[in-house]
C-alpha cells in the first residue's frame, strides 16, 4: 500500500540557487504532504469515509476513504460529507455529494468542485475550500461550467468532477501574530514606511503617501493593473464569457 504522507520540504522562498525569489516566507514548522488522490482512480467501487482531516497544506478538509480491498486514499472532501458516508466513482453513481462523475453524466444546474481540464489528468481546477462550479449548459461537443470567478468555460464531456461543494470552515482569525510564523509567513513592512533608498514610496516628512501616478513594488515596477495572461492563448476557445466580462 502507498504511502499517504511524506514530508513536504522546505523552500521558504528560495529558488535553485538559493536566493530569495519570493519575499516574506520562511521559519515553518514541518508539515507532511497528504498524497490526494486527484484521478480517482477506483472507479465502480464504493469506499468508506474512515476520518475527515484538516490538511495545513489546502483550506479544504481531506476524506480518509477505505475500499474492500483495504487500500487506503485521500479525497477532498465535500461539504457535508461525514465519518461513514460512502463515496463512489463511476458512470452509474448517484448525483450526491462526494461521488464523481463525467461531466456527460452530471444534470444541468448541479453543483460541482474538483474538476479535470484535460480527461484522465486528474482534477485541477475549484479545489479550494468552500468553493463550487454550476453545469451551466451543454454544446455539442462540450459541456458549460460556470467557474466560482464567473468565468463560464467549455470542458470535455470525459471530464470528471465531484457532486457538491468543497468543505472547509469559514476563515478564522488567527488571533497571534506568531500563528502566522508558525505557517511560514514573515512580516511585511509597507513601502510608505521605509526610507527612500529602500522603496520607490519610502521617505518624505511624516506620513506621506505614495506620491506618484500608481504603486510601485521595490524595484520601480507596476504594483498593479498590469495584465500578463499571454494574447490569443490556445485556451481562448475555451471561454465563453471571461470572469470580468458583464453579460
Amino acid at each position: 500500500m502507498r504511502k499517504l504522507k511524506r514530508i513536504l520540504p522546505k523552500a521558504s522562498g528560495r529558488d535553485s540557487q538559493g536566493h530569495v525569489s519570493v519575499r516574506h516566507q520562511g521559519g515553518r514548522q514541518k508539515r507532511f504532504m497528504r498524497v490526494v488522490d486527484f484521478v480517482r482512480e477506483k472507479r465502480n467501487i464504493p469506499g468508506k469515509v474512515e476520518r475527515v482531516e484538516y490538511d495545513p497544506n489546502r483550506n479544504a478538509k481531506l476524506a480518509q476513504v477505505v475500499y474492500p480491498d483495504g487500500a487506503r486514499v485521500y479525497l477532498l472532501a465535500s461539504q457535508g460529507v461525514a465519518v461513514g458516508d460512502h463515496l463512489i466513482s463511476g458512470e452509474g453513481a448517484p448525483i450526491k455529494p462526494g461521488n464523481s462523475l463525467p461531466l456527460r453524466r452530471i444534470p444541468v444546474g448541479t453543483q460541482i468542485f474538483n474538476i479535470e481540464i484535460t480527461p484522465g489528468k486528474g482534477a485541477q481546477l475549484v479545489r479550494s475550500g468552500q468553493s463550487s462550479a454550476i453545469i451551466q449548459g451543454r454544446e455539442e461537443n462540450f459541456v458549460l461550467v460556470k467557474l466560482p470567478s464567473g468565468e463560464i468555460r467549455r470542458f470535455s464531456p470525459e471530464s470528471w468532477a465531484t457532486i457538491g461543494q468543497s468543505s472547509g470552515d469559514p476563515k478564522e482569525k488567527l488571533g497571534l501574530a506568531g500563528r502566522k510564523r508558525r505557517m511560514g509567513v514573515r512580516p511585511r513592512v509597507r513601502g510608505v514606511a521605509m526610507h527612500p533608498a529602500a522603496h520607490p514610496h519610502g521617505g518624505g516628512e511624516g506620513r506621506s503617501g505614495v506620491g506618484m501616478p500608481g504603486p510601485k513594488t521595490p524595484w520601480g515596477k507596476k504594483a498593479r493593473g498590469v495584465r500578463t495572461r499571454k494574447r490569443n492563448k490556445y485556451s481562448d476557445r475555451l471561454i465563453v464569457v471571461r470572469r470580468y466580462q458583464k453579460i
